[in-house]
């Protein structure tokens, strides 16, 4: 709640009896426009710090250096920073992807529940330094979902509605620039909904309230202290902020982090249709009725839109209301929808729009069924990996395609307790340990019993129908 100030009243007598009465009826003077919007934003702070955390992360990276002349990439153990916020009051937090590639050791610094930003809770002891993990991870979005371990309740910060978004609204970063914990920073959106490349479906809110290195992953706040995007990165030629500040909407954060806590990756829904964009030749050729927005190339046989009714050649007008003017937008409005409701697409055929209903299906992978099974905590749990494990056996593999072998340990679930931060995910197989064949939960129990602390890891495991080898050390 905002501190209030006492009011300084100044009366001046004046000579006249009556002058000196009017002067005492007048109300005490009130706080200036200036003083008010200081206690707003002190109200602001109240709110929003301690939902805020500073992630300090430590792995392995890439650093030159330079010998003779010659330039030469090692790996070395790597310490960075960055920012995060409370998304959800059991302990998870969301951060930008890039904050955590490569993290072995993830440590989230929690501010005081009373954190307000004032001196005192500035020099303040009372931080608590925890271990958080991986929940799940986009790349291809950059945000990531942590977990604090230990059951530790926090404050969250609700998520704005994106389409109620406005430019020039006022917003408020906070984070920690240049490792610089518990700054805030001021500005206005610029731009609601930028894409800084067009052939990409990824859309940002662009900001020139000031951010620099290490705000990536903290929140960028409306007035009301909601959520409206993701810091995440600047468009800079000196490295610093030069006003041109992007932050992932609102709209992104909340379904990524539906989609990581309960899949532990991402579904793109599908309606069965294709699209491209319309060129002028293409609506000189075709007679189309406009020279510019999305055709449907193509309409999926036996798929949801031509059960519905729709055509190829049919022109998008919009998809659940919103304007459907070019193809990374239609494909930005796929990637956001986290909701079994129907599709509501408005077409042109012809020179008449029409409004169809169309069932959206969600990209399954093959072992879906199985992931969503009911572990065993005890039985399953593979606590050095941190993972939720079972074994494939003759059942499950008819259940999936794609297998190489019909053995091996199927990733369930994300979990406490890992000897270093883990690079794996839901559904992935593992099929060796440092080339010992990984046969049951059993056997990579055994292999990891025998490794020591600091010993190096390769595990070969089958990912999206592909093998690859993911390595890291056992701290």
């Amino acid at each position: 709640m905002a501190r209030l100030s006492r009011p300084l009243v100044a009366v001046m007598f004046i000579g006249a009896l009556a002058g000196s009465r009017a002067a005492l009826a007048q109300p005490a003077v009130g706080p200036d426009s200036l003083e008010r919007m200081n206690q707003s934003i002190d109200a602001l702070t109240r709110k929003v710090w301690p939902s805020v955390v500073q992630i300090v992360v430590t792995g392995y990276g890439a650093q030159e250096e330079r010998s003779r002349g010659e330039v030469n990439a090692v790996v070395t153990r790597q310490r960075s920073i960055g920012s995060g916020f409370v998304i959800d009051p059991d302990g998870y937090i969301l951060t930008n992807a890039h904050v955590v590639s490569g993290a072995q050791h993830i440590q989230v610094i929690v501010p005081p529940p009373d954190a307000d930003g004032s001196l005192a809770t500035a020099l303040s002891p009372k931080m608590k330094v925890v271990t958080a993990h991986i929940i799940g991870i986009s790349t291809d979005i950059d945000l990531a979902v942590l977990r604090i371990e230990g059951g530790m309740k926090l404050p969250a910060l609700p998520l704005a509605q994106y389409t109620k978004v406005r430019q020039g609204e006022t917003v408020f970063a906070f984070g920690s620039p240049g490792g610089l914990r518990n700054t805030l920073t001021h500005g206005m959106i610029s731009a609601v909904a930028r894409q800084t490349d067009p052939d990409s479906p990824l859309i940002y809110i662009q900001t020139d309230a000031p951010i620099n290195p290490g705000n990536s992953g903290g929140p960028l706040v409306n007035t009301r202290g909601e959520v409206v995007g993701v810091n995440t990165f600047i468009l800079s030629n000196s490295g610093g902020n030069e006003g041109l500040g992007f932050a992932i909407p609102c709209a992104t954060a909340r379904t990524v982090f539906h989609q990581l806590t309960k899949y532990g990756q991402l579904r793109r829904q599908e309606v069965g249709m294709s699209v491209q964009t319309i060129t002028h030749t293409m609506a000189a050729s075709l007679g189309l009725p406009r020279e510019f927005g999305v055709i449907v190339s193509d309409v999926w046989p036996g798929g949801p839109a031509e059960a519905a009714g729709m055509k190829i050649g049919d022109i998008l007008v919009s998809i659940d209301d919103a304007a459907a003017d070019n193809v990374p937008t239609v494909n930005y409005m796929f990637r956001l929808r986290d909701t079994p409701d129907p599709v509501k697409i408005v077409v042109l055929r012809g020179d008449t729009q029409q409004t169809f209903m169309v069932k959206a299906v969600e990209e399954k992978s093959d072992l879906d069924a199985i992931a969503d099974r009911n572990a065993d905590p005890q039985a399953n749990l593979v606590p050095e990996l941190g993972i939720m494990g079972l074994e494939l056996d003759p059942n499950i593999a008819k259940q999936a395609k794609g297998l190489r072998d019909f053995w091996g340990v199927i990733v369930l679930a994300r979990a406490a307790g890992a000897a270093g931060e883990v690079p794996l995910q839901p559904r992935d197989i593992i099929r060796s340990l440092n080339n010992q064949p990984t046969v049951s939960l059993r056997s990579l129990r055994e292999l990891l019993k025998g490794l020591k602390a600091g010993a190096p890891v390769t595990l070969q495991i089958q990912r999206d129908g592909r093998l690859m080898y993911v390595s890291f050390t056992l701290d």
